[in-house]
């Protein structure tokens, strides 16, 4: 079941009791409703300098109107253009009956990201009008396009983009850090860049100043780290990884790709599969959305050799984090407890690895 964390509690509670109290009153007063389509103010930010951004918001001010896709940024190159599927016309509460984690195969990527969404609830079950996501893909390394399945899909991360700002986000944040080259050469190389800004969005260069020292309550093993303010603040926090090979890890998923907003990433190295379950306790994104439209098989992280790319166009989109790196597992042969991390994550009850008792619904686009 999804649960809202408190800061989207808060934000519900506040839009209902504002809808309450603004229908009383304009029933008294004989005012007109609001406009259809207007937009709600995005609440307040505390006065701290700015981080860097690339596009719509880059002087600080969220630009609310959609940037239409040029031509250059629109389907993945040498493959026809993915059809122009409507928003999700699922409600914000989703029945009893929705399922844990949707598998969608066999599209183009922004479509496999609308259709899986929809089958979830919808982006209206997590976005309300006014908020603040960070979208957090995998953007490691600055010397390899999304081809060689190092980062990223760029159009899966504006498929989000553009289902955010239709659900009335304020701002849509996507950022990384890369270990491999600067963030600004990480992200046009990788194609997301690109992609992002044709969407609406924003790419946030995420600065030194803004890791604050953070306590992890729940952690086993690691009890605090810095981590970046920005996501332990934001409304929603979307987690989008690339599925692929790890040397160390045996694979790099959603509960590994949180490492890119800690400060000390070679502290991690030590008892890594317990740590990365300690920060999946802290940092826990809302929705989790694996791109395995390519998957990098071997000499992982970076990669770097086509051969070890496997194209099987499929999007995996779940609340629950350790469902979604369980299941992921999968498509490399392995089981979910063949993961340290999934085994401490699930131990630690952040979520479920038992994929045979879960409502898993699987869809297929080319049939």
């Amino acid at each position: 079941m999804f649960r809202l964390t408190r800061k989207q509690f808060f934000h519900r509670l506040a839009a209902g009791l504002g809808a309450l109290t603004g229908g009383w009153l304009l029933s008294a007063c004989g005012g007109e409703e609001a406009a259809p389509g207007a937009t709600a103010v995005p609440p307040a930010t505390a006065q701290v300098p700015p981080s860097p951004t690339i596009g719509a918001a880059a002087t600080g001010t969220a630009e609310v109107t959609s940037v239409a896709s040029p031509t250059t940024a629109g389907a993945e190159p040498g493959v026809p253009s993915p059809t122009q599927a409507q928003a999700p016309t699922a409600t914000a509460t989703p029945s009893a009956g929705s399922p844990d984690l949707v598998v969608a195969r066999g599209g183009e990527p922004e479509e496999l990201v609308r259709r899986a969404m929809a089958a979830l609830g919808g982006m209206e079950r997590f976005v309300l009008p006014g908020f603040n996501v960070i979208i957090k893909p995998n953007i490691c390394v600055a010397y390899h396009s999304y081809e060689y399945a190092a980062t990223t899909n760029p159009w899966v991360v504006a498929g989000l983009v553009k289902l955010c700002r239709e659900a009335g986000a304020a701002r849509v944040r996507v950022m990384d850090s890369p270990f491999g080259g600067t963030p600004e050469e990480a992200y046009l190389i990788s194609g997301i860049q690109e992609q992002v800004l044709a969407a609406g969005g924003e790419m946030e260069v995420m600065p030194q100043f803004k890791f604050v020292a953070t306590d992890i309550p729940e952690g086993r093993d690691l009890r605090s780290c810095e981590i970046y303010d920005e996501v332990l603040n934001a409304d929603l926090v979307i987690d989008v990884p690339i599925a692929k090979h790890h040397g160390l890890a045996k694979l790099t998923l959603a509960m590994k790709n949180l490492m890119g907003v800690i400060r000390d990433r070679q502290a991690m190295h030590i008892n890594l599969g317990q740590r990365l379950a300690d920060v999946a306790s802290r940092v826990r994104p809302g929705l989790i959305v694996v791109d395995a439209v390519r998957i990098l098989t071997a000499n992982g992280p970076t990669g770097g050799n086509l051969d070890d790319v496997r194209k099987l166009d499929t999007v995996i989109a779940t609340t629950d984090i350790v469902a979604a790196d369980s299941y992921a597992a999968t498509l490399f042969g392995l089981q979910p407890l063949d993961l340290e991390y999934v085994r401490a994550a699930t131990e630690m009850g952040l979520g479920r690895s038992d994929l045979a008792n879960l409502r898993i619904e699987e869809l297929s686009l080319g049939a």
